[in-house]
């Protein structure tokens, strides 16, 4: 993640504006390496965050509460001591370096104001909090450094605070951009990303290759491949950001894998500059705060789900290695009426034989042209025993065919339903949601039923999702196959209409009538859902199939969620990621 310089200089501009002067109330530090302060200011409360993780390190304004150990770690008791009730003068950095300080006023031992530091260093696997006393000496730290592990910079209580050794750089506001591309600056770069990044201080790879695409030059093109146009279009995209720094005109945002919004890959302090899936926000502590929990939620999803999604991948892998193997057999069966029809001219020309003949060549009556056919015959064998060696071969090959045949189709069956769960799975945004999938793939016999699940309470069953249409229709999506199962053949209405994915695994989607006519646009806005819940969301053009319910039935012995049905129309849709948000935004009914 890109916490770097720039990133620092907006998240102490936002944090000066709002915390300066405020009362730190209360101090706790729910986990090792991280610190909450709660601080009044202003007339509002807020919680300042402050994390030394070595792969999540950041400060910012937090709304999330985490539990607190029941006993206080010593860190979070020198806090109470030193700045509970303290007032937070004021919040700095140095030099775009990814060091804050946060200076606070509080009432010694003695009963006499002092200033006290509490900094805070966030610097990957080297992030540390550490409070100073007024004298710069080290009060303590949540992470100690001593000789053994530093012999350049300890961290240890009484220390003289050193800040970390300062990189040689040019600071953005001090940089000269007509001379970056000058020789003493392009030594030991070999392209315009390297270059911005050994030049100037705070700047992150992230923040280069941005720049590169604003200037539309890719960020790894060679030095000496960049004309007297690409390195004056570079000039002016590093003016332009350099300028919006200087006047902290920032634009925070947080950039997605995809457009459905749910998987953040990067935040930053402005908008992108090339085409990417983003969201921007008033203030970096927002959009910070929401990037950490999203990647917190999506991650305790991601290892709840592992071992379901173990299962179901290794099912459709085996589902498809069978599908591939019968495919194989059918094919080596699918000259079997060619075995009958040696076995029937065998025996039509059995006295035209000669004995210990290897093939023989006949006129072939069942065809219309009555061309001739050689047929291999065995020397060793009669006419009649190399005739009945084809009828056998022949009734073997087509029992074979029966056989592989109702087996494929169980076995593609079987995929369908697989991948079905799996695209549920991937939809699915809390732990009871993840939990009903698990159940219905132990119901299924996927999973081995344990004791533990069986004596846990069961939660009570997820709703389906509920939207409004624009023309007032109720919208249901069902999150998992029982919940298809039942939307469409329990609760919908034999005149309501249903809407599912043309042979792409998805929801079940039901319109409710009320035995209205369904306008274009609510038909439109149910297909966009439909294929928004299926695993071709992220597809162009999606074949969305629909009819009333009373069309559509489940087979006997079928799995959940698979149906058929039966006198449908088809609507092409594309989720496109504006109109699925509109629809969302207007889910007054979703629990």
């Amino acid at each position: 993640m890109p916490f770097d310089g720039i990133v620092t200089k907006c998240i102490v501009s936002e944090l000066n504006d709002l915390l300066s002067g405020g009362r730190i109330d209360k101090v706790f530090q729910p986990e090792n390496d991280e610190i909450v302060l709660l601080v009044r200011s202003k007339g509002q409360n807020y919680r300042l965050v402050a994390s030394a993780n070595a792969s999540n390190p950041r400060l910012h304004l937090t709304t999330l509460q985490k539990e607190n150990p029941a006993a206080p770690p010593v860190f979070c008791m020198l806090m109470r001591k030193h700045v509970a009730g303290g007032r937070l003068l004021d919040i700095s950095f140095h030099d775009y370096e990814r060091v804050i300080t946060l200076n606070i006023e509080s009432v010694n031992e003695l009963g006499d104001l002092t200033v006290k530091k509490l900094v805070v260093e966030i610097m990957g696997k080297y992030s540390n909090i550490i409070l100073l006393n007024s004298e710069n000496k080290i009060i303590d730290s949540v992470k100690h450094v001593d000789s053994d592990i530093s012999s350049v910079r300890e961290v240890m209580p009484a220390r003289i605070y050193i800040l970390p050794p300062a990189q040689n750089k040019e600071l953005p506001e001090n940089l000269e951009v007509d001379k970056i591309f000058n020789e003493e600056n392009i030594e030991g770069s070999k392209h315009p990303e390297g270059l911005i990044l050994n030049t100037i201080k705070g700047f992150s790879p992230y923040t280069c290759r941005d720049i590169c695409a604003a200037a539309g030059v890719l960020p790894k093109t060679p030095l000496n491949e960049l004309n007297d146009s690409d390195k004056e279009k570079i000039k002016v995209a590093l003016t332009n950001y350099i300028d919006k720094i200087k006047s902290n005109n920032f634009s925070p945002c947080i950039v997605y894998e995809d457009k459905s919004l749910s998987r953040p890959i990067d935040f930053y302090c402005f908008e992108p500059s090339k085409e990417v899936f983003y969201k921007s926000y008033d203030l970096l502590s927002t959009a910070l705060d929401q990037y950490y929990m999203l990647r917190d939620t999506n991650e305790r999803l991601g290892q709840k789900m592992g071992d379901v999604l173990k299962v179901l991948k290794n099912g459709i892998e085996r589902c498809q290695k069978k599908a591939s193997m019968f495919n194989e057999k059918l094919r080596e069966v699918s000259d079997r009426d060619k075995l009958q029809l040696y076995g029937e001219l065998i025996t039509a020309n059995i006295y035209c034989i000669p004995e210990g003949a290897k093939s023989v060549r006949v006129l072939n009556y069942y065809s219309e042209n009555e061309e001739y056919v050689d047929i291999p015959l065995n020397e060793y064998k009669s006419a009649q025993d190399n005739a009945q060696k084809y009828f056998k071969q022949y009734s073997k090959a087509k029992s074979t065919h029966l056989n592989v045949t109702k087996q494929l189709e169980e076995t593609l069956s079987e995929l369908n339903y697989l991948q079905s769960v799996l695209a549920m799975l991937e939809n699915c945004s809390s732990r009871q949601e993840i939990d009903e999938v698990r159940q219905e793939l132990i119901d299924q016999g996927y999973i081995r039923k344990s004791l533990k699940n069986t004596k846990k309470k069961q939660d009570k069953p997820s709703s389906p999702l509920e939207f409004v249409s624009s023309d007032g229709f109720q919208i249901l999506v069902g999150k998992n196959n029982k919940q298809n199962d039942l939307l469409t053949l329990k609760t919908a209405a034999s005149n309501d209409l249903w809407l599912h994915t043309k042979n792409i695994p998805g929801s079940h989607v039901i319109i409710r009538t009320e035995r209205n006519t369904v306008p274009d646009s609510t038909l439109l806005e149910a297909a966009t859902l439909a294929a928004y819940h299926s695993s071709a969301k992220m597809s162009y053009n999606v074949p969305v199939d629909y009819t009333t319910v009373r069309n559509v039935k489940k087979p006997s012995g079928a799995k959940p969620g698979m149906v058929i049905y039966e006198n449908f129309k088809t609507i092409n849709v594309t989720p496109e990621e504006e109109m699925v948000m509109k629809i969302i935004n207007k889910n007054i009914l979703s629990k």
